[in-house]
């Protein structure tokens, strides 16, 4: 979802008559964009903004995004050689912003969080050839104990499923093939026009406009994740065979204390209606440990449902402490060292789980959407439906460009974060 921002932005700017360049240093305008969702990455950005400092000949600096939008003119304190602060709501605001500086005004802001279709950016710059990122839903209105979206995204506020599939059928007549649906609840969409779409037709829909051949989504909130989404899935073969659905802990003690509006068994509901596919459908999840109060029984909690669910992959994350958020109110917060020990046995079963998932699909034929050559390894890189890196030998014309095209892959070894194979055709 940054790196789709990052795109709204430069594709603003191109728009405006800026050229973009390599590096910062060739630059006159340095726009920085952030992220706040955790501590470590709030840190890096004023240490990233005290170097820009030491390389400041006469440039413009610019921050961007959730740091931007949480710290607000505050950053005009820490950081005095930045002119302007803007959050990701405010991004079509840009020109008006940048005629201000260009006008000689040293301070510019963009910090709206109104709840009309700000999220909305025509001018986006494709940075990818073949797959394509859509926002279909913006901000947050679950307000878990932890999290620090709601106050740097604003509230949920869907597009119009018009405007949606307008856009993903422009796409598709570019020639990107893949698409992927993006909101930091995205299964929480709710349809504003009179059509009343639901996210489970959305995606459908998507999903069958002629030339785009796979939909990803992310991120799905269990609360919104529906029968109707796996239904979909089953029936249109467009749709890809991969969930991502945050858990965040398999204590439902620890789910209540974070707000997540949902218990364990209500979690393993939703993963056994995903289970019930007709297809083989790939989970991956969220874990946070370290919570506020999380005593070893947590732990475990979390580590037995590692076990019965036996993810495909997980994110991993020791909690953070961020502005605002109810988590900061509560006692018995648990030392860093005791955070990376419960975080270092998480990843170690999760890779165990993965090692064994993974062993199964040798032998299989996978078809993977190409991204790119490995020259280190003389590999082509794909991706598969099930969204598995598969590194794979090519022993066609050698100068040939697969990158961006579907290839059939004969799985031949497999590890815990990836799978390797030899060409067998194109799909």
């Amino acid at each position: 979802m940054n790196a789709h921002d990052s795109e709204k932005v430069i594709g603003t700017l191109l728009s405006e008559g800026y050229q973009q360049v390599p590096t910062p240093a060739e630059a006159e305008l340095v726009f920085y964009n952030t992220c706040s969702i955790r501590d470590k990455a709030e840190q890096k950005v004023f240490h990233r903004l005290d170097t820009f400092k030491k390389e400041n000949k006469g440039k413009t600096f610019a921050v961007l995004g959730c740091v931007a939008q949480q710290e607000g003119e505050k950053i005009f304190e820490k950081a005095p050689h930045v002119s302007m602060v803007c959050g990701s709501a405010s991004y079509n605001q840009l020109p008006q912003m940048l005629v201000q500086l260009e006008s000689g005004n040293k301070r510019v802001t963009g910090l709206s969080l109104e709840t009309d279709l700000t999220f909305e950016t025509p001018l986006t710059r494709r940075d990818n050839p073949y797959r394509a990122y859509l926002t279909i839903i913006e901000g947050c209105d679950k307000s878990c104990a932890y999290c620090v979206v709601p106050f740097t995204r604003g509230p949920e506020r869907s597009r119009t499923s018009q405007s949606v599939t307008k856009e993903a059928r422009e796409l598709a007549q570019m020639g990107y093939s893949e698409i992927q649906l993006l909101g930091q609840t995205v299964n929480s969409y709710v349809d504003p026009s009179p059509a009343g779409w639901d996210f489970a037709t959305l995606l459908d829909q998507v999903g069958r406009i002629p030339g785009i051949r796979r939909v990803r989504f992310m991120t799905s909130h269990p609360r919104d994740f529906t029968q109707a989404i796996v239904d979909k899935i089953d029936a249109n073969p467009a749709l890809c065979n991969h969930v991502h659905l945050p858990v965040q802990s398999g204590s439902s003690q620890i789910l209540a204390a974070m707000r997540r509006s949902y218990t364990r068994d209500e979690y393993l509901h939703r993963i056994s209606l995903i289970r019930a596919a007709k297809r083989h459908i790939t989970i991956t999840t969220d874990i946070i440990v370290g919570f506020p109060g999380e005593t070893e029984a947590d732990l475990a909690a979390t580590l037995g449902l590692l076990d019965e669910v036996q993810y495909d992959a997980i994110f991993g994350f020791k909690y953070s402490k961020r502005p605002n958020t109810a988590a900061l109110k509560l006692g018995d917060h648990i030392p860093e060292e005791e955070k990376i020990r419960r975080l270092t046995i998480v990843q170690e079963r999760q890779r165990e789980i993965q090692a064994r998932n993974n062993l199964a699909y040798v032998g299989t034929q996978q078809e993977c959407m190409v991204e790119g050559f490995n020259k280190a390894t003389g590999q082509w890189i794909g991706r598969t439906s099930q969204n598995k890196t598969l590194n794979f030998l090519y022993t066609g014309a050698s100068e040939a460009d697969l990158t961006g095209r579907y290839a059939q892959v004969r799985v031949t070894r497999s590890g815990p974060n990836s799978l390797a194979g030899e060409f067998t055709s194109h799909a």
